[in-house]
C-alpha cells in the first residue's frame, strides 16, 4: 500500500465462525469501542455486490457489540477475493487473519470441484462437502490440521455451503447429482465397513484404479457340492470372463492365486472388504477365520441372498454374480390355472340349441404356472412339502415363494374343483385376464422397486378350443355368426341392423343377456322385432312356448303396437295395460296366445306378482334407463321376473352414475358385475373420484361383450342423415326479471348461514329450482293468475306475458318465422306451467293449433297427438305445426320428424337427456336438416349450466358424470358466486 496514502479511520475486524459456517463480524476503532453494525456493513461489504454492498445483511445485538452475519456461501468468495475500501485502516484478529490465509485457496477448490462427499456427514444423515487435501498446497494442510476444532468445523460448513451454492444451487443441478450418483443417497448400509476412500470409489465419485474388481457370487447346488454357497472372486477389468476365487478370512487376511500385478491393490483393499461384507452380511459372512465364506447356505439363506442382500449389496456400490437362471425366474410370477375340461362348451359351440347360460356349470383341473412350467395340483403338492424355496424341476429352479405359495392354497380352496365353476366366473376370468403387453413376455412381470418377491398371484382360465371359439366370437364382431332374416319380416334391414340382430340371438345361445345401445333414431325397435320373430319361427315346442314380455314407456306402447303389426304381422301382440287389463285368471288363458306381451313400467310394478308367476321365453325392456337406480320398487319388479334371456334397449345407458351401469348389467346378467356394494368399490370410487384408468379399462373388458352400440355418424352405419346444427340463443333478463333473480339470490344466501345439513341441501334445491323458473318466466314464481276466468270468453294477454319474459318474446319471433318458411318444431321445457303458458300463447299468437304433451297426457291423447303432428294429410286448420313437449314424457320412444326445429327452452342437467329429446326430430326418415336451439339467459345460472354441460358431454362417452347434487356442498361463497346475477348482463 503507498506511503502516501491517508487514512480516514483504523478498524479492527473480529470474526467467529458457527457451527453451520455463517461468519459473525464485529469491529472496534482506535478507542477499542464498537463499531456500529450498520456503519461496519457500510464501510467492509462497500464492494460486495451479493450482499447489495452489505445492506441485505442481518445485524444481531450480543450485549454491547452489534455483529453482522455473513451467510455461509459467501464466506470462503468474500474473503478469498477481498476487496477494501483504500481510505479505511483495516487490521484483523487472530482468526480473520487465518480465514484470509485458507478462503483463497479453499475456494479456488470450490470453483475448480477439488472436493469430496463427507462420508462422516452422510452417515449421520446429510449430505456435506469436504475439500481434497491432495489438491491443497502443504502449507494450508498444516495449517487445517492445526486450526482450532470449533474454527475448524465452520470451516468445513462454510466451504460445503459454497459448493452447494456455487454447482448444486438449482433444482436441475441437484437432479442432475442424485441421478449420476444414486449411492451417494443410499441408506447407512452403503457405508457399511468402508474406510473414506474405499467410499468414495464404491459410489463412483473416484475412480478405481485397481486392475479387478472384487465380486461376491452365488453357487447353486450341483454334483459336487449339493448346497448352496457363497464365494468372493476377483474379475479381471480387461476379461470379464476370468474370475479368481480367493478366501477372506475375519480381519481381512486374504489367500487365492491371483496376478502378481494385482497384489498391492489386493492386500490394501481386504480389510476394508472383510469389514463391509461383515456388516452388511451378518448372517452369512460367518464360515470361519480364514473364509468368511466357507459354510453352506440353507434354502432360505440362498433365497434371503437372491431376494433381499444381493440387492443391499447392489445399493452399496458392490457387485455380485448370481445363477444365469435368476435374472428370469424372478420376473416370473405364479398364476393359478383353471384348466377347462375338453368336452366343456362343445354343443353350444356347434350351435347347439340348449341354452348354456351363465349359470351353466364348467368343469376344471387346477393348474399352476411358473414361467413355462406347467405344474399339475399334485405336482405342486408335492413340491410344496418340500418345504423349499429354490427347488429343482424338470431340470429348471423354480421359485416357491411362500408367501405366494399361502395365496395359491387359499385360492384353491375358495373354489370347490369337485363343483366346478359357472360360465360366468369363466367369462370373468377370461376378460379379466392382465393385458400382456403391460408386463413383457408371458408369465413375466416389470421391474419394481420393491426389495420382495412377494406380489399377487393371478388366477387365471385356461380355455379348451370350444370355450376359446366361442369367447373370441363374444369379443370380435367378426366372429358373430349369421341367422337367416325371418320369413315373416316385412322390412329391409340395414346391414348394421341384420348384425344387431344376429347378436341378440347369438347371445341368446349363451343365455347372456344384451344391451342394444345404439343411438336414437337407429332402428333398436326393428331388430328386436327381427328376434322375435326369429324365436317364433325357430321355437323348438311351438304349442307350449312361453310368450316374451317387452316393457316399456307408457308413451311408446301405441307405437310398439303399430311397428309390431307394420314389420311382423304374425306376432301376435297382447297389451297388458290401464283399467281394461285382464285379471290373472284371464291373463294366463290369454297370455299363451301371444308370442308378445306389451306393458309399462307402472304397471309391471303394480302386477309384479303376476307377471313373475311364469319364465318369459325373453325379457326386453325399451328406455332401460328407467331402471337405473336399483333401489327403486319399479327397477326391483322388472329384475324379479325369470325370463331364459333378458334384452335391454337404450341410447343412453349411462346418464349420469356408473351406478346406473351396474343396475342395468344386474337386469341382464344377474350377479354378473357381483353386488352393487362390491362394485362400489372396486369401481365406482376409484374410476368417478379418482379417475383411475386401469380400472376403467378393467370395466369396459367386462361390459363390452354385452353391449353393442352404434352411433349415427359411425362410418360403417352410412345413413345418410341429414345435418344436425345446434346453435345456443343467449338472452338478457328484463328488469322484473333481474330483480326476482337477485332477491332468490340474497333469500338464499341469508337462509343458507343459519343452516346444515339436510335444511341447507333442501334450501340450495329448491333455490335452484326458482331460479331456473325465473329465467323462464317471472310468473313461475309469483304465482300470478295469468289465464281468464272460466265462462268468460276473454283471450289471454299475450303481450303481457311475451313482454315479462325475455326467452319468451325471443321464442316467439324464432318460431313465427319458421313458420312462415313452412316448418315445424318441437319445443321442450321441463315445467309443466310454462309449457301450458306456451301452448295458449303460441296458439293464439299463431292461430294454428299446438299441442302439449306432458306426463298426465293419457296414452289415447299420446297417440292422438303423435298421429296428428306427424300427418301430412290434415287440413291447414287442424294441421299442428308446433308441438311443446315435457322433456321427461316426451324426450324418449317418439318418432317426430315432422319436425325439423328443435327447442330447449330450459336447459337439462344431462346432456343425454338433453341429445335423447332432439333425437325425437334428428333419427331415421328425417329429410331436412334439423335445427337445434338452445335458449340461455347472460349472466344467470343457465349459463354456468351449459358450461357444465359441454364438459360432461365427454365424460358421457365415459361413463363419468354428475348431477345438481355438487351443488349442495359447496361453499356459501362458491354457491354465491355460482348463483349471482352480473348487474351489467341484466335487462333494463
Amino acid at each position: 500500500m503507498s506511503s502516501y496514502t491517508t487514512y480516514t479511520e483504523t478498524i479492527t475486524v473480529h470474526l467467529r465462525l458457527t457451527a453451520h459456517g455463517d461468519a459473525l463480524v464485529f469491529g472496534t476503532n482506535q478507542t477499542h469501542r464498537y463499531v456500529p453494525g450498520l456503519q461496519l456493513k457500510q464501510r467492509l461489504f462497500a464492494w460486495h455486490e451479493p450482499s447489495f454492498y452489505g445492506t441485505e445483511l442481518e445485524i444481531r445485538k450480543v450485549q454491547e457489540a452489534e455483529l453482522v452475519v455473513l451467510p455461509a456461501e459467501e464466506v470462503l468468495p468474500f474473503f478469498g477475493d477481498l476487496k477494501l475500501l483504500k481510505h479505511v485502516a483495516w487490521e484483523w484478529d487472530e482468526q480473520a487473519e487465518a480465514l484470509i490465509r485458507l478462503a483463497s485457496p479453499l475456494y479456488k477448490s470450490v470453483r475448480e470441484r477439488r472436493f469430496n462427499p463427507s462420508l462422516a456427514a452422510v452417515q449421520a444423515g446429510r449430505l456435506q462437502w469436504t475439500w481434497d487435501d491432495a489438491y491443497l498446497g502443504m502449507q494450508t494442510r498444516q495449517e487445517l490440521a492445526h486450526a482450532d476444532a470449533e474454527f475448524a468445523e465452520g470451516l468445513r460448513a462454510a466451504f460445503s455451503s459454497a459448493v452447494f451454492q456455487h454447482h448444486f444451487g438449482t433444482e436441475e443441478a441437484a437432479a442432475d447429482l442424485r441421478r449420476e450418483y444414486p449411492m451417494l443417497f443410499a441408506k447407512n448400509g452403503a457405508m457399511a465397513g468402508l474406510d473414506e476412500e474405499t467410499w468414495l470409489v464404491s459410489i463412483g465419485w473416484k475412480a478405481d484404479t485397481a486392475p479387478f474388481r472384487p465380486l461376491l457370487q452365488l453357487l447353486e447346488p450341483d454334483e459336487d457340492h449339493p448346497v448352496w454357497r457363497l464365494r468372493l472372486v476377483l474379475q479381471d477389468k480387461r476379461d470379464p470372463s476370468v474370475l479368481v476365487p480367493v478366501r477372506l478370512g475375519v480381519d481381512g487376511d486374504i489367500a487365492g492365486e491371483w496376478p502378481q500385478a494385482w497384489s498391492g491393490h489386493v492386500r490394501e483393499r481386504a480389510a476394508g472388504w472383510a469389514q463391509h461384507l461383515r456388516a452388511s452380511l451378518p448372517g452369512m459372512a460367518h464360515g470361519g477365520q480364514d473364509d468368511l465364506f466357507a459354510g453352506p447356505l440353507s434354502d432360505a439363506a440362498a433365497w434371503r441372498f437372491l431376494t433381499v442382500d444381493s440387492r443391499r449389496l447392489l445399493e452399496t456400490g458392490w457387485q455380485v454374480l448370481l445363477p444365469a437362471w435368476w435374472e428370469a425366474a424372478r420376473r416370473k410370477k405364479p398364476k393359478l390355472r383353471a384348466k377347462v375340461r375338453s368336452g366343456e362348451g362343445e354343443e353350444a359351440a356347434q350351435g347347439g340349441s340348449s341354452m348354456f347360460g351363465l349359470g351353466s356349470i364348467i368343469q376344471f383341473d387346477w393348474r399352476v404356472a411358473i414361467g413355462e412350467t406347467q405344474l399339475t395340483e399334485g405336482e405342486f403338492q408335492e413340491l410344496v412339502a418340500r418345504n423349499e424355496r429354490l427347488v429343482r424341476f424338470r431340470g429348471e429352479w423354480i421359485m416357491l415363494d411362500p408367501a405366494l405359495v399361502n395365496q395359491i392354497g387359499q385360492m384353491m380352496q375358495g373354489i370347490d374343483r369337485r363343483q366346478g365353476m359357472s360360465l360366468q366366473d369363466v367369462l370373468q376370468l377370461h376378460l379379466q385376464k392382465r393385458d400382456e403387453k403391460r408386463g413383457g413376455p408371458e408369465g413375466e412381470s416389470p421391474d419394481s422397486e420393491e426389495t420382495e418377491v412377494s406380489s399377487r398371484v393371478e388366477l387365471e382360465v385356461e380355455l379348451n378350443d370350444h370355450l376359446a371359439q366361442l369367447f373370441g366370437q363374444l369379443g370380435q364382431q367378426s366372429g358373430w355368426p349369421k341367422f337367416p332374416v325371418p320369413a315373416g319380416l316385412k322390412a329391409e334391414l340395414r346391414s348394421y341392423q341384420f348384425e344387431g340382430f344376429s347378436w341378440l340371438a347369438f347371445l341368446r345361445r349363451f343365455g347372456l343377456g344384451a344391451c342394444l345401445a345404439d343411438d336414437m333414431g337407429l332402428g333398436k325397435t326393428v331388430q328386436f322385432i327381427t328376434y322375435l320373430l326369429h324365436l317364433q319361427e325357430n321355437a323348438e315346442d311351438p304349442q307350449h312356448k312361453m310368450p316374451s314380455l317387452l316393457i316399456c314407456p307408457t308413451s311408446v306402447l301405441g307405437n310398439w303396437q303399430k311397428e309390431i303389426g307394420r314389420f311382423a304381422p304374425s306376432l301376435r301382440v297382447m297389451l297388458h295395460y290401464g283399467s281394461r287389463r285382464l285379471d290373472e285368471r284371464g291373463f294366463l288363458e290369454a297370455v299363451r296366445q301371444a308370442d308378445v306381451v306389451l306393458t309399462s313400467y307402472a304397471t309391471a310394478t303394480l302386477d309384479q306378482e303376476l307377471l313373475q308367476g311364469m319364465t318369459w321365453e325373453s325379457l326386453c325392456l325399451d328406455e332401460a334407463q328407467n331402471i337405473k337406480n336399483a333401489q327403486t320398487k319399479q327397477s326391483t319388479a322388472v329384475r324379479s321376473f325369470p325370463a331364459r334371456h333378458r334384452i335391454a334397449l337404450t341410447g343412453t345407458p349411462i346418464e349420469n352414475r356408473l351406478s346406473e351401469l351396474w343396475s342395468l348389467y344386474d337386469f341382464m346378467n344377474p350377479g354378473y358385475l357381483g353386488s352393487l356394494k362390491a362394485f362400489n368399490t372396486r369401481f365406482i370410487q376409484p374410476i368417478e373420484k379418482e379417475r383411475d384408468e386401469q380400472r376403467t379399462g378393467q370395466l369396459q373388458k367386462l361390459v363390452k361383450p354385452f353391449m353393442l352400440r352404434r352411433k349415427k355418424k359411425d362410418p360403417a352405419i352410412q345413413l345418410a342423415l341429414p345435418d344436425k346444427n345446434e346453435m345456443k340463443t343467449y338472452i338478457h333478463l328484463t328488469g322484473e326479471q333481474g330483480a326476482l333473480y337477485d332477491q332468490t339470490v340474497n333469500d338464499l344466501m341469508n337462509r343458507v348461514q343459519k343452516l346444515e345439513g339436510m335444511a341447507r341441501k333442501g334450501a340450495i334445491l329448491s333455490a335452484l329450482t326458482q331460479l331456473k323458473r325465473v329465467c323462464d318466466h317471472p310468473l313461475l314464481l309469483t304465482g300470478e293468475a295469468w289465464e281468464p276466468a272460466e265462462g268468460t270468453g276473454d283471450s289471454i294477454d299475450t303481450q303481457m306475458l311475451v313482454q315479462r319474459s325475455a326467452k319468451l318474446e325471443r321464442l316467439l319471433e324464432m318460431v313465427k318465422e319458421l313458420r312462415e318458411e313452412g316448418e315445424r318444431c318441437l319445443i321442450f321445457t321441463q315445467y309443466i306451467g310454462m309449457g301450458e303458458m306456451l301452448q295458449r300463447v303460441l296458439g293464439q299468437e299463431l292461430q294454428e293449433p299446438v299441442l302439449y304433451l306432458h306426463g298426465g297426457t293419457s296414452k289415447t291423447a299420446r297417440d292422438r297427438m303423435i298421429e296428428q303432428f306427424q300427418s301430412r294429410t290434415l287440413s291447414p286448420e287442424e294441421q299442428p305445426n308446433v308441438f311443446v313437449l315435457s322433456i321427461k314424457a316426451g324426450g324418449v320412444g317418439l318418432n317426430l320428424t315432422a319436425a325439423n326445429h328443435v327447442f330447449h327452452f330450459d336447459r337439462w342437467w344431462n346432456p343425454a337427456v338433453e341429445n335423447q329429446a332432439t333425437d325425437r326430430a334428428y333419427r331415421m326418415g328425417q329429410t331436412k336438416d334439423v335445427q337445434v336451439h338452445k335458449f340461455i339467459s347472460i349472466g344467470t345460472l343457465e349459463e354456468r349450466i351449459d358450461e357444465m354441460l359441454e364438459s360432461k358431454q365427454q365424460l358421457s362417452d365415459n361413463v363419468i358424470s354428475s348431477t345438481e347434487g355438487w351443488i349442495t356442498e359447496l361453499s356459501t361463497e362458491a354457491l354465491k358466486e355460482l348463483f349471482t346475477l352480473r348487474s351489467d348482463w341484466s335487462g333494463d
